[in-house]
């Protein structure tokens, strides 16, 4: 695991969108496509937007969810919009089929689409230590498909890649910002079992962090 410090959550973001970039592009380099999982909230809306002024071969890019809340289009409470920050002429998306009525079908559905390897999954911490859509305590976590559905969680049930998928990627980028991430990073760093974040493999693993979120860290100081 490659743990990087930024001065501030913009640093961050901006240190991630160009590792994201250069991983992309060496991926087309080697197989003539990329793909790429994404995570949704506040801090990867500043890596999306840095992210659309870089060079990366969009027209063989293909963008899929890493996770996304069942609720009507257009609710602000889903994650699909953050991806409008990309440029959209050439980029191909892969959008969650959450408003289906069988969300089971969906589910799977949506697995047939990922390839056997995603190139990158981009991840978040919540101030729970969850990451993806897998809720602290929640079976999810342990399914053998590798796109499922989580159970109600902060009012909505989820659709989410599993660890198997996550973990089964080139490459996963972790890009957290903030003082309520400071324990649950220190909590996953430590080896802790019992935060979610737990089930993500730490080889080929990124981690770009901000000061607010190393400060319970070896070395950072207290």
């Amino acid at each position: 695991m490659d743990v990087r410090v930024a001065p501030d959550a913009a640093s961050a973001a901006a240190e991630a969108a160009g590792w994201v970039a250069h991983h992309l592009r060496n991926a087309v380099l080697r197989r003539g496509a990329a793909t790429l999982a994404v995570s949704g909230g506040t801090t990867p809306a500043a890596m999306f937007a840095a992210l659309a002024a870089l060079d990366v071969p969009w027209d063989l890019l293909t963008v899929f969810q890493v996770d996304e809340r069942v609720a009507p289009d257009g609710d602000p409470a889903r994650n699909a919009a953050l991806l409008d920050l990309l440029p959209v002429h050439g980029v191909h998306l892969r959008l969650m089929p959450v408003t289906d009525t069988d969300l089971s079908a969906a589910a799977a559905r949506y697995a047939a689409l990922l390839p056997d390897r995603l190139d990158i999954v981009h991840l978040g911490l919540g101030d729970d230590g969850h990451t993806a859509s897998w809720p602290p305590g929640d079976a999810v976590v342990e399914s053998e498909d590798i796109v499922a559905l989580s159970g109600e969680y902060r009012g909505h049930v989820r659709m989410t890649l599993t660890p198997l998928a996550v973990n089964a990627a080139r490459h996963r980028l972790m890009l957290a910002a903030g003082p309520d991430k400071a324990v649950p990073m220190e909590r996953w760093l430590l080896g802790d079992p019992d935060v979610p974040v737990h089930h993500v493999r730490r080889s080929d693993t990124v981690v770009v962090i901000d000061q607010a979120a190393a400060t319970r860290l070896p070395g950072a100081g207290r």
